[in-house]
């Protein structure tokens, strides 16, 4: 069994709340779990207005597979959710 972590730190331009900053921030979980059924959750920087750090994790058998799930996880944030920024991004496959 592989497991494969997927960490994105993003930046929300022009939130002014954390009211606000959960009103991007759950569509971009709820989204990102319904089409691609991974495990997701803000980890990190909950108290902080324009700033997130998300962990998305999957499983599987083949590491090879896992790497590329994850990559389109990631790359469908960036195309989806325009208005958010990835600062950072890391990927560790245990």
């Amino acid at each position: 069994m592989t497991i494969g972590i997927l960490t994105l730190h993003l930046h929300i331009p022009g939130c002014m709340s954390l009211k606000e900053k959960r009103s991007h921030i759950k569509p971009l979980i709820h989204r990102v779990h319904r089409e691609y059924n991974v495990s997701i959750a803000e980890i990190k920087l909950q108290d902080k207005w324009q700033e997130s750090i998300l962990s998305i994790v999957s499983v599987s058998n083949d590491r090879a597979h896992l790497n590329e799930y994850l990559s389109n996880v990631m790359e469908f944030i960036k195309s989806y959710f325009k208005n958010i920024e990835i600062y950072s991004e890391s990927m560790e496959i245990i």
